[in-house]
């Protein structure tokens, strides 16, 4: 199975404030810290507020933040929420799909796949906070 890269960019944003817990940063920081597009961005960050992974601070001095701890922003949640994960296969319109065990085998594929990222949550991915803070940091 392969992530869309609307996926990888909300992970690169749940990274870049993860590793800036309670820090607001702009989308424009993240999006020169990873060489991405900032109107790319914009609608992955909309997207992450609304579903509440992230807070969004308005007016002078605002900007984005990890909306709580990155201990309890699970990644399988954020799998479900970005991909919208359904069957990998569509069968509905299938003329075999009533009688075919495919739908089935998809459907504990998927499960299976997004079980890995249930054991995750978003410190997973910032444990090497210094590390990460440096390496996201202008000057790098």
């Amino acid at each position: 199975m392969r992530l869309t890269r609307y996926t990888d960019y909300a992970i690169r944003v749940l990274i870049f404030l993860g590793a800036r817990p309670g820090e607001l940063c702009s989308i424009r920081e993240i999006a020169e810290a990873f060489s991405i597009s900032q109107n790319h961005l914009m609608k992955v960050v909309q997207d992450l507020a609304a579903a509440g992974f992230i807070e969004s601070v308005r007016g002078r001095g605002g900007g984005i933040r990890i909306s709580k701890p990155a201990e309890s922003i699970n990644l399988g949640r954020l799998l479900r929420h970005t991909e919208g994960l359904t069957d990998l296969l569509e069968c509905t319109t299938c003329i075999v799909n009533r009688a075919c065990g495919m739908p089935s085998i998809l459907s504990e594929a998927t499960a299976a796949f997004v079980a890995v990222f249930d054991k995750y949550t978003v410190a997973d991915l910032v444990r090497r906070r210094p590390e990460l803070a440096m390496l996201l940091s202008p000057a790098a």
